[in-house]
């Protein structure tokens, strides 16, 4: 007698069964037939395979729309932090990151990235120019993985924004965002995530045998961060400081942004966007992502939280003052110092690593200001200084444990995860020399282009543009003209002001004019 307990044991889905010869089945006296109980069973089981890779698919184009929000973040909070005759410009160059990214990683980038028709898959994938050649044939190249990495690919890009903004060429700038997405970025995330050498540096014993082992960054400290960071350091050095930014005698002057309410809401839409950079970076919510997925969720929090407060106490202490933006700041650089290691480190290590990378941050800060180098957002502390110590952290803080629930134990063995947890330090190691080869990679390839642009005079705009403003300038007017209705009441309040007043009484200046008529001119 053959029970259904032992029928759907020795079955699975896709399985079929050799022989139907209507085995009769006994469950609670009732007779059954086996041919209808094993294709009902083998369809539940196709159903619930094809839901939980719907819910996969759904799950990494969520996260892709949350990253793709960020840029309005960084929108909002370059916007906030520049001068309003700068507004329109910063704005316009957020967007067409996202356009030309778009077409750039759609040409190119994403074929750089994870092409697999390659021989020199070490150092470049190759494949899928446009999506062309197998591309959506295989699972590794689905819709979802495009979306969900080109909008990484876009916020790459957006970072260089705020390290060059008010005095950059709009041409200059798209020249460099079409590079930095087609080439650049890609070749570094294959690097890391398609395959590529940094991801093979070491060969270990695990309980399968020797396997390839390299650098672990689980969602861009150092693809995403470093790229966009470094990048953005370099054109700020090339185009050189803000006219007044540093007196006749190199001391700094303040130029504030114009709306301290403009930034703060670019933060937290940033710290929003968060959620769908680490956490998406599971890309599954089967097989114990969901787990990922959920840890990833609460570091992320913590280390973005510890890294406003430090950076409030530091410079309270330093400055006198609460500092908002600088607050602000610090919780990027929190959220920044975190990605790498967000799925494998407990929460009290994502405090620690948050709050160091809010020191980072202002010695960085701090650092540039006395080489004269003029970054108007601090992209460069946020993101690459930053984005270099939380791309180090993996090889410190990493839980064996936590990375084989993310599926990365086969490639490490038993000593290939943090240092201070006794994992060695194999893993540092590789972490540090991919920090080193992102930087040399990234300037050695942006600074030629940089240094062309201003051979060629295409670089920086003239001083006469500068002063008057980019939105003036090249966009046609300001981003907040006076509207006439607002002149109107302005003027009714000063027509208020001089109701009953009597003009024979005023005394005349010594020009002989009223102050009446002075306010009223005829």
């Amino acid at each position: 007698m053959v029970t259904i307990e032992d029928l759907l044991k020795n079955t699975t889905a896709g399985a079929t069964v050799a022989a139907r010869d209507r085995i009769e089945l006994v469950f609670e006296g009732t007779r059954l037939d086996s041919d209808k109980i094993i294709d009902e069973f083998l369809d539940t089981q196709r159903v619930a395979a094809e839901t939980s890779r719907a819910l996969d698919v759904f799950f990494v184009l969520l996260s892709g729309y949350l990253v793709f929000l960020m840029q309005a973040g960084f929108a909002m909070l370059t916007a906030g932090s520049v001068r309003s005759k700068n507004t329109k410009n910063v704005l316009l160059k957020n967007v067409l990151d996202a356009c030309v990214g778009a077409i750039a990683y759609y040409l190119f980038g994403y074929a750089f990235a994870y092409g697999e028709d390659t021989s020199a898959v070490e150092f470049i994938g190759s494949g899928y120019y446009a999506l062309s050649k197998g591309f959506g044939v295989t699972s590794n190249s689905g819709f979802n993985s495009f979306f969900f990495q080109w909008a990484f690919a876009a916020t790459a890009a957006t970072i260089v924004s705020g390290s060059v903004a008010e005095r950059t060429s709009f041409y200059a700038y798209m020249a460099y965002a079409f590079f930095l997405t087609a080439f650049v970025y890609p070749v570094v995330s294959h690097w890391v995530w398609g395959g590529g050498f940094l991801a093979t540096i070491f060969t270990v014993e695990s309980a399968t045998g020797p396997v390839d082992a390299g650098t672990i960054d689980f969602a861009g400290c150092s693809v995403v961060h470093m790229v966009g960071g470094f990048a953005g350091l370099t054109g700020a050095i090339v185009v050189g400081p803000r006219l007044g930014r540093f007196d006749s005698e190199g001391k700094v002057v303040p130029i504030p942004g114009h709306s301290a309410t403009l930034a703060t809401l670019g933060t937290f839409l940033l710290w929003f966007g968060w959620y769908g950079f680490n956490p998406g970076s599971a890309l599954a919510l089967s097989g114990g992502g969901y787990i990922v997925a959920e840890r990833c969720a609460v570091t992320t929090t913590l280390a973005g939280a510890t890294g406003g407060i430090v950076t409030l106490i530091v410079l309270k202490l330093r400055d006198h003052i609460f500092d908002l933006l600088a607050c602000l700041n610090g919780i990027l650089a929190g959220l920044v110092s975190i990605t790498a290691c967000c799925a494998f480190v407990h929460p009290y290590a994502a405090i620690f690593i948050g709050a160091m990378g809010a020191l980072v941050y202002i010695l960085a800060t701090m650092v540039l200001l006395w080489c004269k180098v003029d970054d108007p957002l601090e992209a460069f502390p946020i993101h690459g200084a930053a984005g270099a110590w939380g791309a180090l952290c993996p090889g410190l803080f990493n839980v064996r444990e936590f990375q084989e629930t993310a599926g990365l134990d086969p490639i490490g063995g038993d000593d290939y995860h943090g240092g201070l947890y006794g994992g060695g330090g194999r893993l540092f190691v590789a972490n540090l020399a991919s920090v080193a080869v992102i930087m040399v990679w990234t300037v050695g390839l942006v600074l030629p282009l940089f240094v062309l642009m201003r051979v060629l005079g295409i670089l920086r705009i003239s001083p006469e543009e500068e002063i008057i403003g980019n939105d003036v300038s090249k966009h046609g007017g300001v981003a907040y003209p006076i509207d006439a209705t607002v002149a109107a009441e302005k003027q009714a309040a000063i027509d208020i002001d001089h109701l009953g007043m009597d003009d024979s009484l005023k005394t005349p200046n010594v020009t002989g004019v009223t102050d009446n008529e002075m306010t009223h001119p005829v």
